[in-house]
């Protein structure tokens, strides 16, 4: 195996030193500059597998060699030490391009874990665009998209992912995670909406054992669960401010301290953050501390709307019918030439998602292979609830299950949501259906007025298809 080199680059000579005997320990080879002047001929003369330079040099600043190298050397990673507390130097050089930043007095730890990673950066190989992602698209805004993820994907900068609900935030966050050098390690997304105020605490940093009332043992965090890894906040703007203050530590501090410890723990995570609100418009209002939204708005990625990128409402058509059809075991069924024209003419509110839960309603509602415009039930289109598709029960009769619905409210206590309740209604109703039909699923599906593929899909998500 051929030998890794960097070159470090700072005026202090205890520095350097320091750095060349951990790097050393590692079996990496080491140059070294003290400004630079220096370093541009280092760099000119040889090739690196990892630079880390001091933002103080006597000639210039470390993020001439930042931008230097995001020029000439793109596939470099280049790490800043900065003076303990300059976050703003270390967001600077992060939107030049650095890798990653380190703080004075260098933790060797952190070094380790810092250079480990970086290396392993440099040496993912180019991929071919197709096979980058599973982002589904040919349009321009999508091509651009993936070319930025794999960009991103090679830093350790925090990326602010932004767009409209259903639009693939987290399908971009993770595919940032699956091209980067922290693949192998967790990537752990949390929405930041959906845990309960007096335990986000707890969740995100972990808790020591009797720490208060309910806390029977130890349990880690977020932040140990995503080590070496990803974590990534979904809908960050809904933190309370309380805790937005707690997470900006976190993150600049890169430890944390569990509920209850005496000391903080040192975390090795990419922070990946993205919501539906205007984060900018949620700073003016104060709903959202300036100092955590330029924290995390190193690198700000968009995702367009899927009304904006229509081109590829027929790709993305065909590759969700397909999961779904693989999914149970059938063939995929395709949309007819009025039902394509419909959906690439939608606006799409609630964008890829959306388009997914209208195609798993016209998958099961379809009496063919083919999708027809009437299937979709698009919002809007002027469906008529008494079509042909809405559901019947026993011999093709429409009924209401009035009798099931008035006795929810005494059957309620046995049921811990109303979903639970109608999915055991949807049970009860599909196995009568086929103890009349003696099993026989084609005439069951018959019997209730929907097609086979629409009786197998339920029986399937209900957990009957095996029973």
């Amino acid at each position: 195996m051929t030998q890794k080199r960097a070159l470090i680059i700072d005026d202090e000579p205890d520095i350097r030193e320091l750095l060349e005997i951990t790097l050393g320990r590692m079996q990496i080879h080491t140059d070294t500059a003290d400004s630079v002047s220096s370093a541009r001929q280092m760099l000119s003369n040889h090739s690196y597998d990892l630079c880390l330079t001091d933002m103080r040099l006597p000639d210039g600043k470390g993020l001439e060699i930042v931008e230097l190298i995001q020029q000439r050397y793109p596939r470099l990673p280049v790490a800043v030490i900065t003076a303990h507390g300059s976050v703003d130097t270390a967001i600077e050089s992060m939107k030049a391009g650095a890798f990653d930043f380190i703080s004075k007095p260098v933790n060797l730890a952190t070094l380790r874990k810092l250079v480990n990673t970086a290396i392993e950066s440099s040496q993912l190989a180019p991929q071919p665009l197709p096979k980058l992602t599973p982002i589904i698209g040919e349009s321009k805004a999508i091509q651009d998209l993936i070319r930025s993820i794999e960009k991103l994907a090679r830093s350790q900068a925090p990326v602010y992912i932004s767009g409209e609900s259903g639009s693939g935030k987290e399908l971009v966050a993770h595919s940032i995670h699956d091209l980067g050098p922290r693949a192998s390690n967790p990537f752990i997304a949390v929405n930041c909406g959906a845990i309960p105020r007096e335990l986000m605490e707890s969740e995100f940093f972990g808790h020591k054992k009797g720490s208060f009332t309910g806390a029977h043992q130890d349990k880690i965090g977020l932040f140990q669960a995503a080590e070496g890894g990803t974590l990534f906040f979904d809908e960050v703007a809904d933190l309370p401010l309380d805790m937005q203050v707690k997470l900006l530590r976190a993150i600049q501090e890169k430890s944390v301290r569990p509920v209850g410890a005496a000391e903080e723990l040192a975390t090795d995570v990419r922070i990946l953050c993205a919501t539906h609100k205007n984060l900018e418009v949620e700073v003016k209002e104060g709903r959202f501390r300036q100092d955590l939204f330029y924290r995390l708005n190193v690198i700000q990625l968009a995702v367009a709307p899927l009304r904006e990128r229509r081109e590829d409402i027929r790709l993305l058509t065909q590759h969700l019918l397909n999961k779904l059809a693989t999914d149970i075991g059938m063939p995929a069924p395709r949309l007819s030439i009025d039902a394509q024209r419909l959906l690439e003419n939608y606006h799409f509110p609630g964008n890829v998602r959306e388009l997914e839960n209208i195609l798993e309603r016209a998958f099961t509602l379809c009496d063919s292979n083919i999708i027809e415009a009437q299937d979709l039930q698009l919002r809007g289109q002027g469906v008529n609830p008494d079509s042909p598709h809405e559901k019947t029960y026993g011999s093709g009769t429409r009924t209401s299950s009035r009798s099931n619905i008035v006795d929810y409210p005494a059957r309620c206590a046995e049921y811990s949501s109303l979903d639970e309740y109608l999915q055991d209604v949807e049970k009860e109703i599909l196995c009568h259906a086929l103890e009349q039909a003696k099993w026989n699923k084609t005439l069951a599906a018959k019997h209730l007025g929907i097609s086979f593929r629409s009786l197998r899909y339920r029986l399937q998500k209900l957990g009957l298809d095996d029973e």
